[in-house]
C-alpha cells in the first residue's frame, strides 16, 4: 500500500510567518513613538533641544544682520528702504530729503570709483618713485653712519636692517598664516553668535529666562516684530520692504492709564478685521496674555488702536467707590452723572442715567447684579427719584433697598414674575397718564427740571428689573389668557417693556433691566435695542456678545467674550448713550468699583436720610389687567361708526379711574396695536365697528397660536 504525503501549499505554510513579520513593523514604530513622546517630555531633552535652537538661531540671525550691514554700507539700500517707508506712510517731506541723501551718497560713491581708477593709471609711477626714493633715503643714512664711524662698510647697514626686517616679517607671517586661516571661520562663526546673542536673534520659548521680553516695555521695534509675525502674508511682505523702517507704521506711543496706547495704519491689501481676528498672537507677540491686548478701530481707514496693558496691571483692584469715600455726596438725576468705575487708562468713567434706558447682561456669577445696584446707589441720592425693584433671583441682593423703593418684589416664582409685569404695566399707565399731562400743561421742553422738583406726578420714576431672562421665559398666563413671557403681541411683561422703552424716557419713566446668558428667547431683539445704555460683561460666543451690544460696537473691537470668566468679575465693555467715549469708537471697557451688600446698606441709610418715609410694598395684589380693547367694543356696541370724542366719553364713564386721561391719540394707539386705525367721517374723528371687530379677531388668533 503506497502512502501519499500532501504538502501543504507554501502560502498556508508561510502565512503564520507572514502575519507576524507584518506586525513587527507597527510595533516597532509603536515602540519608537512611546520613546520619542517619553524624550520629548523629559526636561533634560527639552533643555538640550532649546540650547539648540537658541544658538543655532544666534548664528543665523547674527550671519542676516552682519550680512545686512556690510549690504547697508556698500550700497544705497538704505536710502530705499527709507524711502519706501515713508511712501507707505505717506510723509513727501521725508521722501524729498532721503531722495537727496540717496542722490549725495552716489555721487560721493561715483567720485570716489574716479579716484580708484586714477590710482591704477598712476600706481606704477608711484611705486617706481617711492623705490627710488627710498633707496636714496636709505643711502643718504648709509653715508651719514660711515661719515660719523669712519667705517665705509657701514653705507649699506639701513638697507641691509630693513632687508632683514622684511625677512622676518615673512617668517612671522608663514608661521601665523597657516593657523589663522583654521582659525578664521571659527573668529567669524564667533563673531556672527556674538552678535546674535546681543540682539537676541532666537525665539523667545528658546532664550533663557532672564533674557526673555516678558513684560517688557512696549518699543517701536516690539510692535513692528509682533505685526511682522501674525501669519498674513502680505503683511510681512510690506513690512520687510521697509525694513527696520517698519515703525513708519506706527503713531506715536502714549501713556494711557496703566498701559500704552498707539495707532497702527496698515499696509495696502491688509484689512482691520484680519488684525482682530489674530488678538491672541498679537498679545503673544507683544509678550501678553490676550486679555492685555485690546483692539479697536478708529475713524481714520485701514488703522487699528491698540491699548497694551502692562503686565498683571489689570489683576490689580481700582479700589473703592467715590460714594463711600465722600460721606455728603448727593445725586442729581437731570445734571449728575454716577462714578460707575474706571476704563483701561485708569480714568473714571461718569455715566449719566437722565432718561436712559439701560440693560445690562452676562454669564452668572460675574458681577451683574452689583454693577447695576452701583448705579441705583448713586441716583438714590436723588430723593426725587422713585424705584420700583424687581429681583427675580431673590436672595437679597436688592434688600438695602427696603424702605426706600416704592415696590420691592423679590423670588424668582411665576407668581414674582406675575407682579413684576404687574409693576411693569403699571409703569406704561403712569407713562400714559404722563403723556396726557403734559399735554395739557401745554409745556415746549418737555419735563423740564423745574418739574420733576416741584410737581410730584412728573418725577423720575424707574423701574429695575433684576434677572429678566425669568419673566421673559416665564410660561404662566394671566387670567384673560395671555402668557406673561415670551416675546409676542400677547406676552404682558414683553410688551410693557417695549411701550416704555418708545415713549416712556420722554415722561421720566425708565426701565433698567439686568439678565443673563443672552439668546433669542430669554431677551428678545425688540427688546434688547430699546435701551440707550447696553452693557455686558463677559459672555460665552461673540454672536452673545452681538445681542447684548449690537453689531456696530463688536465689529469695531467690543469683545466681551474676549474677557476672563471669574478673574474679570465686574469688567463691563459698555455701547451707547451716556458714558463718554474716544472720538470715533463706539464702546468702552468699564472695571466698576464694586460695593458689598454692607455698604449698600450704608448708602441707602444716608439716601433714605435724604427722603420722607417710604413705605416699601413687597408684594402686589395681581389682579386681572384692564382688557381696553374689550371696554372699546362695549362701548362702540353695535353702531357703524361712533365719534372720538363721544367714544372717550362713554370709556370715562366706564371706568373713570383708568381712562380719565385717555385722549384721541391714546385710543388711536390702541388700535394701532392691534393693526387697525381710526377713520375720518364727514370731517370727524371716528371708531369703526369693524375696525374693532377686526382686532379683536386678531388678537384672538394670536392668543390661539400662543397657546
Amino acid at each position: 500500500m503506497t502512502v501519499h504525503l500532501i504538502k501543504p501549499p507554501q502560502d498556508a505554510q508561510d502565512a503564520p510567518e507572514s502575519g507576524a513579520s507584518s506586525t513587527r513593523p507597527e510595533r516597532r514604530r509603536a515602540r519608537y513613538r512611546r520613546i520619542a513622546k517619553a524624550a520629548l517630555q523629559d526636561e533634560r531633552v527639552r533643555a538640550t533641544g532649546r540650547l539648540a535652537v537658541r544658538h543655532s538661531s544666534y548664528m543665523i540671525g547674527g550671519t542676516k544682520i552682519a550680512a545686512r550691514r556690510v549690504w547697508d554700507g556698500r550700497t544705497a539700500s538704505r536710502y530705499e528702504r527709507m524711502i519706501r517707508a515713508a511712501e507707505a506712510a505717506g510723509l513727501m517731506d521725508e521722501i524729498k530729503e532721503w531722495e537727496q541723501r540717496a542722490a549725495a551718497y552716489r555721487a560721493a560713491r561715483h567720485t570716489r570709483r574716479l579716484q580708484l581708477l586714477q590710482a591704477a593709471v598712476q600706481l606704477p609711477k608711484a611705486l617706481g618713485l617711492a623705490l627710488v626714493s627710498g633707496f636714496g633715503v636709505l643711502m643718504l643714512l648709509g653715508i651719514l653712519l660711515a661719515w660719523g664711524t669712519g667705517d665705509p662698510h657701514t653705507v649699506l647697514a639701513p638697507a641691509e636692517a630693513i632687508v632683514e626686517l622684511v625677512r622676518w616679517v615673512a617668517l612671522i607671517a608663514g608661521i601665523v598664516w597657516g593657523p589663522f586661516l583654521l582659525a578664521a571661520p571659527w573668529i567669524s562663526l564667533a563673531a556672527v553668535w556674538s552678535i546674535g546673542r546681543h540682539r537676541h536673534t532666537a525665539p523667545q520659548w528658546a532664550l533663557p529666562i532672564q533674557a526673555r521680553d516678558l513684560g517688557a516695555a512696549i518699543t517701536p521695534s516690539i510692535v513692528v516684530v509682533a505685526f511682522r509675525d501674525l501669519g498674513i502674508s502680505p503683511l510681512r511682505k510690506a513690512i520687510d520692504a521697509m525694513g527696520d523702517s517698519g515703525a513708519a507704521l506706527l503713531g506715536p506711543i502714549r501713556i494711557a492709564g496703566c498701559g500704552v496706547e498707539l495707532d497702527v495704519h496698515l499696509p495696502s491689501g491688509v484689512s482691520t478685521e484680519e488684525i482682530q481676528g489674530r488678538r491672541r498672537k498679537l498679545a503673544e507677540n507683544l509678550n501678553r496674555h490676550e486679555h492685555e491686548v485690546f483692539i479697536t478701530i478708529p475713524p481714520s481707514p485701514r488703522t487699528v488702536r491698540l491699548w497694551i496693558a502692562d503686565s498683571g496691571a489689570l489683576d490689580e483692584p481700582i479700589g473703592p467707590s467715590p460714594l463711600l469715600a465722600e460721606e455728603d455726596a448727593t445725586a442729581d438725576y437731570y445734571t449728575g452723572s454716577a462714578p460707575w468705575g474706571q476704563n483701561l487708562r485708569g480714568d473714571a468713567v461718569p455715566v449719566s442715567v437722565f432718561q436712559r434706558h439701560i440693560l445690562l447682561t452676562g454669564l452668572s456669577n460675574q458681577g451683574k447684579t452689583a454693577s447695576l445696584r452701583a448705579l441705583a446707589l448713586w441716583l438714590a441720592l436723588d430723593p426725587t427719584v422713585a424705584f420700583y425693584i424687581a429681583d427675580l433671583k431673590g436672595v437679597g441682593d436688592w434688600r438695602s433697598f427696603d424702605g426706600l423703593a416704592e415696590v420691592l418684589i423679590q423670588g424668582p416664582t411665576d407668581q414674582h414674575v406675575a407682579q413684576a409685569s404687574d409693576m411693569v404695566e403699571w409703569g406704561v399707565t403712569e407713562m400714559q397718564t404722563r403723556i396726557a399731562l403734559l399735554e395739557e400743561s401745554g409745556a415746549t421742553d418737555g419735563v423740564t427740571r423745574d418739574m420733576a422738583r416741584t410737581d410730584p406726578r412728573f418725577r423720575p420714576v424707574v423701574l429695575i428689573v433684576d434677572e429678566a431672562q425669568v419673566a421673559y421665559g416665564c410660561g404662566a398666563k394671566s387670567d384673560d389668557g395671555r402668557p406673561y413671557g415670551g416675546s409676542k403681541a400677547t406676552s404682558r411683561y414683553f410688551q410693557a417693556v417695549k411701550k416704555i422703552h418708545d415713549q416712556g424716557r420722554a415722561v421720566n419713566v425708565t426701565i433698567w433691566e439686568g439678565t443673563q446668558d443672552p439668546t433669542d428667547e430669554n431677551l428678545p431683539k425688540r427688546s434688547r435695542e430699546g435701551n440707550h445704555i447696553r452693557g455686558s460683561l463677559v459672555l460665552g460666543t461673540e454672536s452673545q456678545a452681538k445681542m447684548a451690544l449690537g453689531e456696530a460696537p463688536v465689529d469695531a473691537g467690543a469683545a466681551p467674550h474676549k474677557l476672563r470668566r471669574g478673574k474679570d468679575r465686574g469688567t463691563l465693555v459698555v455701547a451707547g448713550e451716556g458714558i463718554p467715549l474716544e472720538t470715533g469708537q463706539s464702546s468702552v471697557t468699564v472695571r466698576t468699583h464694586f460695593i458689598s451688600g454692607e455698604d449698600a446698606l450704608v448708602l441707602t441709610e444716608r439716601a433714605k436720610q435724604l427722603r420722607d418715609g417710604v413705605a416699601t410694598v413687597h408684594q402686589l395684589e395681581v389682579v386681572a389687567p384692564v382688557d381696553h380693547l374689550a371696554d372699546l367694543a362695549a362701548v362702540v356696541g353695535r353702531e357703524k361708526r361712533v365719534k372720538t370724542g363721544e367714544v372717550l366719553h362713554r370709556l370715562k364713564t366706564r371706568n373713570h379711574a383708568v381712562y380719565e386721561h385717555w385722549d384721541g391719540k391714546r385710543l388711536r394707539a390702541l388700535l394701532v396695536d392691534h393693526g387697525e386705525d381710526t377713520g375720518l367721517y364727514d370731517g370727524y374723528p371716528v371708531v369703526k365697528l369693524e375696525a374693532v371687530e377686526r382686532a379683536l379677531e386678531r388678537r384672538a388668533e394670536q392668543l390661539a397660536e400662543a397657546q
